[in-house]
């Protein structure tokens, strides 16, 4: 398997400083599939987090119950390789768009992490 193509995004301080980080600091980042626009994953970014993720070209997060940095599928093999990066209207979310790489995003080893729906059958 070829690994995919690394794109990076330009670092814009102003765009950066534009985003409404929360009191800890951090915005919530959403994961969505390139291909087909599955939402795969919720992860939280700080500055640094984002800014990572935007010159390096992998998604990169901050852990809220381990205090650190890092970056999607290191671990797993499970990578995610940024293709856009945005932010909405009011700043305060950020939309991650990747080519997932492995298995999926999900450490449950599910493709995404949102399987479970309310009401309806659970799963295996």
């Amino acid at each position: 398997m070829t690994t995919p193509e690394v794109v990076t995004v330009p670092v814009v301080e102003e765009e950066i400083d534009a985003v409404s980080f929360d009191e800890h600091g951090l915005v919530p980042a959403v994961v969505q599939d390139a291909g087909d626009g599955a939402v795969l994953m919720l992860g939280y970014m700080d500055r640094e987090a984002l800014v990572r993720t935007l010159s390096t070209g992998r998604s990169w997060f901050w852990s809220r119950s381990r205090q650190e940095y890092w970056c999607k599928g290191e671990t797993s093999g499970d990578r995610q390789w940024v293709r856009d990066v945005r932010y909405d209207c009011d700043a305060d979310a950020v939309l991650v768009v990747v080519e997932q790489e492995g298995r999926g995003a999900c450490h449950t080893g599910n493709r995404s992490c949102f399987y479970r729906s309310f009401g309806g059958p659970v799963p295996a």
